[in-house]
């Protein structure tokens, strides 16, 4: 079966594209997407094949893969990777043994760092509207509208998942108790509309699966908004299952979960859902505009992803693993005294321990002493270089995560703090800026939605919100509050001042 895409009425839209897009377009995006999260989380697979491959795993004494192991050679790892065979696909090299593997994961917590910093602490979200009362009320809307998604965690979710692809899209389905009171005359009280709130779902899309139709004279315009995933059922897949070829239909199904193919295909006037390329539902959007709200992690121009802080990461880790690894080989070579025994009788056989004595008749007789740990500098200096690349690269420096090295000054002061993670703060005021945004057009579109569905009654200019983001770094309090009478006495307007400080306020 095709898609039917009668019901978008809009000639330009090609169902060979939308092939195109599911069966070619969605396995690459996939791939590139997968790993850049498989070096974020670094799973780990046990072995339990008897293949060759699996066999050259479990002889380094960890019956275990990582996914950071796609990046090193195949002198340590013994296999050979490709794209093809995805990040644990790997096939046996003749005549090579596997070494000690040594995986350290300098990407996580760099990127959780990022997220921390970004949204460590709850941000703010206050309306704009002119009416105090309304200001208060769709105040209590927005709060009810995150909190029912997770409040914190939505954004820290956000954070971490474009951090790591680029970007993050936000759906919002609206409830069925949404969609029917579009016909309503009557309005709801405000007890009703924060409990019809709550039912609005903000879905954040994973990368793998977004599959924007752009517009073809202006990037930044999304014609379409196509996604494709696998989604696992609540059933047994039992066709063609050897034990039930033998038992029957009737005996306990032993195959995996059922997996079907899922296609969503949502315009600004309809929407579209297939399974395994069938048409099972589809259906109006009443609201009148695509309810997709889509972030740049860092904004990067011409491109609808965003910079990955992941992706400029990967060649570094890599290198950082490989000579980790190496650098476990030779300890584990130099770090035992080894004894080379010339001329004496079994001395194979005789241990080696203190208050032994050795004889021989022979003159030429020797024993000589080899291996121990030896000093490598250059070694040493150039893992430190990596990770000092590192630290440039991402703006996250171990300081930032508690790992005090040497003497780094007087931190006591504020000025000292913001030196030592000047970079960290830069990277975060430009996220800042896209982030802000995102979270303004999401709270746009809903109140919107709750406008089009007449539950909830707004203006343009009403549903323009400012979003407040705490200070990162420790703060000393009294500062604050002097800094705060200093703006109340130049006539900064005390429900503002009240909101830096992290005050509630409501509407009069």
């Amino acid at each position: 079966m095709g898609f039917k895409l009668d019901i978008f009425g809009d000639g330009q839209l090609d169902a060979d594209y939308l092939e195109w897009l599911v069966d070619e377009q969605s396995a690459a995006v996939g791939r590139h997407f997968s790993r850049l999260w498989d070096y974020y989380t670094n799973p780990m697979v046990e072995v339990v094949g008897g293949n060759a491959a699996d066999r050259k795993i479990s002889e380094s004494g960890h019956p275990y893969v990582q996914a950071q192991e796609y990046g090193l050679p195949s002198r340590i790892t013994g296999l050979v990777r490709s794209p093809q065979t995805g990040m644990f696909g790997s096939q046996a090299v003749r005549d090579i043994q596997r070494k000690e593997v040594v995986i350290e994961n300098d990407i996580a917590w760099r990127i959780n760092a990022l997220a921390d910093f970004l949204f460590g602490k709850p941000i703010s979200l206050v309306s704009k509207a002119a009416d105090g009362q309304k200001r208060h009320e769709i105040g209590g809307v927005i709060k009810a509208v995150f909190a029912a998604n997770g409040g914190l965690g939505f954004f820290q979710d956000m954070a971490v998942l474009a951090s790591v692809y680029g970007f993050v899209d936000c759906f919002l389905r609206p409830s069925m108790d949404i969609t029917s009171h579009v016909s309503s005359l009557q309005r709801p009280p405000l007890d009703t509309v924060l409990n019809l709130a709550q039912t609005i779902d903000l879905e954040l899309i994973e990368a793998p699966r977004a599959l924007p139709v752009l517009d073809e004279d202006d990037y930044r315009v999304v014609r379409y908004y196509m996604q494709h995933f696998h989604q696992k059922r609540n059933t047994i897949q039992r066709k063609n299952s050897f034990l039930s070829r033998i038992l029957g239909a009737s005996a306990y199904p032993t195959d995996s979960r059922q997996v079907v193919a899922v296609t969503e295909i949502t315009s600004p006037e309809y929407w579209q859902r297939y399974e395994d390329k069938e048409l099972v539902a589809e259906g109006e959007i009443a609201w009148g505009f695509l309810p997709v709200v889509h972030i740049q992690n860092i904004a990067q121009p011409y491109y609808y992803e965003g910079v990955s802080d992941v992706e400029a990461l990967i060649p570094l880790q890599d290198e950082l693993n490989t000579r980790l690894s190496d650098r476990a080989s030779r300890v584990t070579f130099q770090s035992f005294k080894m004894y080379l025994g010339k001329g004496i009788e079994g001395f194979e056989n005789k241990p080696i321990a203190p208050g032994r004595m050795w004889c021989t008749d022979n003159p030429e007789a020797s024993i000589q002493e080899f291996g121990g740990d030896a000093s490598a500098p250059s070694e040493e200096q150039h893992i430190a270089e990596i990770r000092e690349a590192m630290d440039k690269t991402s703006g996250v420096t171990p300081a930032v995560a508690g790992v005090l090295k040497d003497k780094l000054g007087n931190l006591t002061s504020a000025v000292a703090l913001r030196l030592t993670f000047m970079g960290m703060l830069n990277k975060n005021e430009r996220k800042r800026h896209t982030y802000s945004e995102g979270v303004k057009k999401i709270c746009r579109m809903f109140l919107s939605i709750l406008d089009a569905a007449n539950i909830y009654k707004t203006t343009e200019s009403e549903r323009d919100v400012d979003v407040i983001f705490p200070s990162p770094l420790p703060e000393n309090l009294m500062e604050k509050l002097q800094e705060a009478q200093i703006k109340r006495d130049l006539g900064v307007p005390a429900e503002q001042v009240l909101r830096e400080l992290g005050y509630e306020t409501t509407g009069n």
